[in-house]
């Protein structure tokens, strides 16, 4: 018993003590790490859509934004599949589900660049449907993995059909198959699912605080007609700040996209060239863009190609913020406009997904896997486990 343990080892109480103490120290160091906060989210999940939205804002230290003002960023990357697509997938096969357009069993199709196919792999996976997408030739190979790994089957498309071929493809497969089409370009669950959680959650976050300028880009344009609704409803003092690729000023253009029947692109705009910045900007200016309320942004920012990848890496090595080219290129934007905003501002920038879904793209082309010859020189510096070029490696020095 204790007692008997306690003659034995008189030291026993010591123990107990000091653990009680370690246990008591260790509580409080992880509510410091936490802000204060408990450890622990205090809710159980019943599945990982459940976990979708609810992003944390960050802050951009000085080392990145020298400029007077404040600039944040609403890291989207910590949505489940890690790109604010996840909002997508849900809002538009939950509303489908809901309007009894898909039932158990069927399929889901979608055309995409990558996220909203990850995104729609997922819940698919989740939910229980078969799904297939659409995928153009040019886009990371690392997302044609990603949403097989989910089970979904990716059809790649050649490079010379552009996002239309890939778009035309996925209607092919459905008209023959009878398979449910998600639609993301035109479907309006895209956008209100933004106006009912990204919008109010930037609200939330910057309660009782300043917001001068929101800046986003876009791709199918959910997020900015979505949730721009819902901060300019609350606050209609606030810029919009939207980006689009400089080699793709479709909207800079002023040429409106013909549409089909459903609203799909009835071709490829004549404005569109080739770009970097996947995620952002098809060829073709998506009905969910066009559906936005006129004048919705204040001002349209050119995206250098080089910039939105140098901004990138940027917030990386910066700021510890691993965020892909389309991130890269919002922060540019925010930036542009912390030199030109009055003193004390407040921007906001949305970063929409992770820059591991580049690992192939030029963000990392620059990058190696080898070891520089200032890591060899370091590597060198101890005797002890080196990999050494041209040399036989070592293990523990003799």
């Amino acid at each position: 018993d204790f007692g008997q343990a306690q003659r034995a080892a008189p030291s026993v109480p010591k123990l107990i003590s000091c653990t009680m103490l370690a246990f008591s120290l260790s509580s409080s160091v992880a509510l410091n790490l936490f802000g204060g906060k408990k450890p622990g989210r205090g809710t159980l999940y019943s599945d990982i859509t459940q976990t979708i939205g609810n992003t944390p804002v960050v802050k951009i230290s000085d080392k990145l934004n020298p400029y007077p003002v404040d600039v944040y960023a609403k890291c989207e990357f910590f949505n489940p599949l890690a790109s604010v697509k996840d909002r997508l997938a849900l809002a538009i096969i939950q509303d489908a589900e809901e309007r009894g357009a898909l039932k158990p069993g069927d399929t889901v199709v979608e055309a995409t660049s990558g996220n909203t196919g990850i995104a729609v792999a997922m819940v698919c996976a989740q939910r229980g449907y078969d799904c297939v997408i659409c995928m153009a030739e040019p886009f990371s190979v690392e997302r044609r993995r990603l949403m097989r790994m989910l089970g979904a089957k990716v059809i790649v498309t050649p490079k010379a059909g552009k996002g239309t071929g890939m778009v035309r493809k996925a209607e092919e497969l459905c008209a023959k198959h009878g398979w449910f089409l998600c639609h993301q370009f035109e479907n309006e669950a895209n956008w209100k699912f933004h106006e009912a959680t990204t919008g109010p959650e930037i609200l939330t976050d910057f309660s009782g605080k300043k917001l001068d300028y929101w800046v986003t880009g876009y791709g199918t344009g959910g997020t900015f007609n979505g949730a721009g609704r819902a901060l300019k409803k609350e606050r209609p003092d606030l810029k919009i700040i939207l980006a689009e690729p400089e080699d793709a000023g479709l909207l800079a253009s002023g040429i409106p996209t013909e549409r089909l029947a459903d609203g799909a692109p009835a071709g490829s705009h004549p404005a569109f060239k080739p770009h970097p910045i996947q995620g952002w900007t098809p060829d073709f200016i998506p009905k969910v863009l066009d559906d936005a309320p006129d004048q919705l942004n204040d001002e349209l920012v050119p995206i250098p190609a080089a910039s939105a990848i140098a901004t990138a890496k940027a917030l990386a090595a910066k700021e510890g913020l691993l965020t892909g080219i389309s991130g890269g290129g919002t922060m540019w934007a925010a930036l542009e406009t912390a030199k030109k905003a009055p003193e004390g501002s407040v921007i906001l920038a949305m970063l929409p997904d992770t820059g591991e879904r580049y690992l192939s793209t030029p963000l990392f082309s620059d990058i190696p896997a080898d070891m520089s010859e200032e890591e060899l020189a370091l590597a060198e510096s101890t005797p002890s486990y080196q990999l050494l070029p041209g040399k036989e490696p070592v293990l523990a020095a003799a």
